[in-house]
């Protein structure tokens, strides 16, 4: 009986590996589940998984504590804004030396451990992330603003069975490098590269209609409802730019975005793979252009 089930969880997912076989899926992958081992080893066994069953992969990350562990280590204390890191000069260096460096390189070995075949990028090569200053009141200093995104480098990673992994770190003309927010980098490179599905990793269940009731989960929203979750307060603080990057990912073509909780080790897989779906579903009903 328990071989018989085994046999029909595989069986199950057949047609979801079948609709996604081919097709570039982009994962952001951040929070708790970068920090926890055993999260860490499940995330990159369901993308090696993935790879290997012919969906087209790339991860996006971020690296937000490993960039202050760093910067504490020298001596500076991080500064946030409104949830956002204050990058001065000094600070965007280190997070470019920690996210292209160390975290990049970490999560590359650790998908071919997995049995993954894996190449680190960063936002930097080959102009994948081109970037200016975001403009912000009050002044945020190096926060980068996507202002171009060139997939090539990514396109010919994944026609060469490569899982690519994006640090997002950018540059201007200039070469002044900038750092980048992991959601709206994942948002843009999915877009550019017409991606069917854009996941977003995060520490909590999803849009909840009441944030201290995880019961409340909001499972699916279409982007013309936003607005009003907006003016009700449902969509507030930290919440509103991954529910903007989703929207925006969805409206430059992207089939749907998900926002799930990356907190619940193979939640990858359980989203992409089965009927039951977790997190909060962006896509658009009528399944047209909006």
């Amino acid at each position: 009986m328990e071989q018989h089930s085994k046999a029909e969880v595989l069986i199950q997912a057949l047609p979801y590996i079948q609709k996604y076989y081919g097709r570039v899926v982009v994962v952001k992958y951040g929070g708790n589940a970068m920090i926890d081992e055993a999260l860490k080893q499940a995330v990159m066994k369901d993308i090696v998984l993935l790879s290997l069953v012919g969906v087209k992969v790339v991860l996006v990350h971020g690296g937000g504590p490993e960039i202050t562990e760093m910067l504490h280590r020298l001596g500076k204390e991080s500064k946030f804004i409104g949830g956002l890191r204050y990058t001065d000069e000094e600070t965007a260096r280190v997070a470019q030396m920690v996210l292209a460096g160390r975290v990049n390189k970490d999560l590359v070995a650790l998908l071919a451990r997995c049995g993954g075949k894996a190449v680190g990028l960063c936002g930097m090569d080959g102009g994948i992330l081109q970037a200016k200053k975001l403009p912000s009141e009050p002044d945020l200093g190096f926060v980068g603003e996507i202002c171009g995104v060139d997939v090539s480098l990514i396109r010919h990673a994944l026609d060469g069975g490569y899982i690519p992994a994006l640090s997002t770190v950018g540059c201007d003309g200039d070469g002044q490098v900038y750092n980048i927010n992991a959601d709206t980098a994942a948002s843009a490179v999915a877009a550019k590269r017409g991606a069917e599905n854009l996941i977003l990793m995060t520490d909590i269940k999803g849009l909840l209609r009441d944030k201290n009731d995880e019961s409340t989960l909001i499972p699916m929203v279409a982007p013309s409802e936003v607005p009003r979750l907006k003016a009700e307060g449902i969509i507030s603080g930290g919440m509103g730019p991954k529910v903007d990057c989703c929207v925006e990912a969805v409206r430059q073509g992207v089939k749907k975005a998900v926002i799930i909780d990356g907190r619940v080790p193979h939640s990858i897989l359980v989203e992409m793979l089965s009927d039951e779906g977790v997190g909060t579903l962006f896509a658009d009903p009528a399944g047209g252009a909006l």
